[in-house]
């Protein structure tokens, strides 16, 4: 199972990107955050401080990770090629 699925690219997603540090993905809607949790911090290498799940209602899961000051929001976003 592939816990991220995508991450989103809106003009609030990357506002939030460049302003609270914070990255934002469409989740497989079955993924607790424990699990996301360990998902981010494995594949980007970085430290999670909080993490919010939003279901939509159109059924698709969102997570909002919040990144600790050590690592920079923005340069994952680069790396994804949303920037």
């Amino acid at each position: 199972m592939d816990v991220l699925k995508h991450p989103v690219a809106t003009e609030k997603a990357i506002r939030m990107i460049e302003s609270d540090n914070v990255l934002t993905f469409v989740v497989d809607p079955r993924v607790t955050q424990h699990t996301i949790k360990k998902a981010v911090e494995a594949k980007f290498k970085v430290k999670v401080d909080d993490l919010r799940v939003l279901t939509t209602m159109k059924g698709k899961k969102k997570a909002y990770v919040k990144l600790n000051k050590e690592f920079h929001a923005l340069d994952i976003a680069t790396q994804l090629g949303l920037m």
